[in-house]
C-alpha cells in the first residue's frame, strides 16, 4: 500500500511493536490488567514519568481525553482550550455529552494558548449562575505542529494551580514535542506542572493503545469505575501495555518521533521554494501547513491523499509518520510542484 501525508494515524504498527504483541501472545494470565505485561508497562512510564504516577490504558485518543478529564472534574465546571484544539474540534462534542460540562474556546494564531489568552475567562468562581473553570487543555504538540516550550508550560501550570484549577496535556504527539525540544518525557509533562496527561501511543507506531497518566496520584479508587462506565476497560490489557513496554522500553518513542520530525523538516524545506506554497506555521514536530492555490488540491490529492486544514483560505496539513520514507517526501514535493506551479 502506498503512504501519504494525510495523518500519521495512517501509518501501521512498527514491527518492534508487533513483536511484542506477538510475544504477549503465548499462554494465559489474568484479564483486565491484573498480569505481568501490564505490571511492566507501568513500571516503564514510571522510569520516564517519575513514581508519584498513576497510569492506566485505554484505546483511542478521545476515550483517553474523555476519561482523564472526567476523574478530576464535575458536570458544572468548564474546560478552557484552544479553539483549535481535538477535544474542542474533533470529537463530536464527546466532553460535553459524557462529562456535562462546559468547553470555552479560546482563539489563538499557532494552537498554544497563553497567559494573556486565559485570564479574562477567570472569573465567576463560587457564582452558581456560572460553569466554574476548573481546567486549562493544552495540546503538545499543538493540532497546528507548533510547541510548547516547558517553560511556557510551568507558567499555565502555576496560572491553573494559583486559581484551584488543574492543568490537562492532550499528548496525542507528545513524543514529537519531546523530540523537537531535546528533551526527555517528564521534562514537557510532570517536571513542569501538568496534572493529568493523555499519552498517544496510536500516533507513534502502536494499534488503539493510548495511556492516561495522573501526577500527584489520587485517583486510584475513581478512574477504574469511570473507565469501565465509558467502556474503555480492555479485558485482554496486555496487548496494550505490552505495546508501550516496546515504545518506552528502548527508547522507541524517540526514534519514531526523531524520524517523523526530520522528515517534516526535510518535506518544508522542499517545498517552500516553490511558487505558489507558503508555509502558515513553524514546523516544529511532523506537521507541515502550507497554502495552496484552490485548484492545486484535488488533483494533488488525487495523487497522495491529504486533508484541507481550512477550505476558506485553502490552507492544508502535511504530516510524516514513523514510516515515511525520504523518496516519499521527494516524490510528494515534485507532486507538489507539478500541480501548484506547472510549466
Amino acid at each position: 500500500m502506498p503512504r501519504f501525508f494525510a495523518s500519521d494515524n495512517s501509518a501501521g504498527i512498527h514491527p518492534e511493536v508487533l513483536r511484542a504483541i506477538e510475544a504477549a501472545n503465548d499462554g494465559h494470565v489474568p484479564a483486565y490488567g491484573d498480569d505481568p505485561f501490564t505490571t511492566a508497562a507501568r513500571d516503564a512510564f514510571r522510569r520516564h514519568l517519575g513514581d508519584g504516577i498513576d497510569v492506566f490504558f485505554v484505546f483511542g485518543g478521545t476515550g483517553a481525553n474523555v476519561l482523564g478529564l472526567g476523574t478530576v472534574m464535575e458536570s458544572y465546571q468548564a474546560i478552557l482550550c484552544a479553539a483549535s484544539s481535538h477535544i474542542y474540534v474533533d470529537e463530536c462534542a464527546a466532553p460535553e455529552r459524557h462529562l456535562g460540562c462546559k468547553l470555552i474556546p479560546i482563539t489563538t494564531a499557532d494552537g498554544k494558548l497563553r497567559p494573556a489568552d486565559i485570564v479574562p475567562h477567570l472569573k465567576g468562581f463560587g457564582v452558581e449562575h456560572h460553569a466554574q473553570p476548573r481546567i486549562i487543555s493544552i495540546t503538545q504538540a499543538t493540532e497546528l505542529g507548533t510547541v510548547y516550550r516547558p517553560e511556557e508550560i510551568r507558567v499555565l501550570a502555576d496560572l491553573a494551580h494559583s486559581h484551584g484549577m488543574l492543568l490537562h496535556m492532550d499528548g496525542a504527539r507528545i513524543s514529537n514535542a519531546a523530540v523537537s525540544l531535546g528533551v526527555d518525557l517528564a521534562a514537557t509533562t510532570g517536571d513542569v506542572g501538568v496534572d493529568v496527561l493523555s499519552f498517544g501511543g496510536t500516533k507513534s507506531g502502536l494499534l488503539a493503545a493510548e495511556a492516561i497518566v495522573f501526577f500527584g496520584g489520587g485517583t486510584g479508587e475513581r478512574f477504574p469505575f469511570l473507565r469501565k462506565q465509558g467502556m474503555q476497560l480492555a479485558s485482554k490489557m496486555r496487548f496494550l501495555a505490552a505495546q508501550f513496554s516496546a515504545l518506552l522500553g528502548e527508547d522507541l518513542w524517540r526514534r519514531n518521533a526523531e524520524h517523523a520530525n526530520r522528515l517534516a523538516s526535510m518535506l518544508a524545506e522542499r517545498v517552500a521554494e516553490i511558487e505558489g506554497v507558503e508555509i502558515t506555521q513553524p514546523v516544529e514536530s511532523n506537521a507541515v501547513f502550507a497554502r495552496i492555490p484552490p485548484a492545486a488540491i484535488e488533483p494533488l490529492q488525487q495523487r497522495n491523499f491529504f486533508y484541507v486544514w481550512d477550505d476558506a483560505t485553502a490552507e492544508v496539513r502535511w504530516m510524516t509518520s514513523w514510516d515515511t520514507t525520504e523518496e516519499d517526501v521527494a516524490a510528494f514535493a515534485t507532486a507538489i510542484s507539478e500541480e501548484v506551479s506547472p510549466r
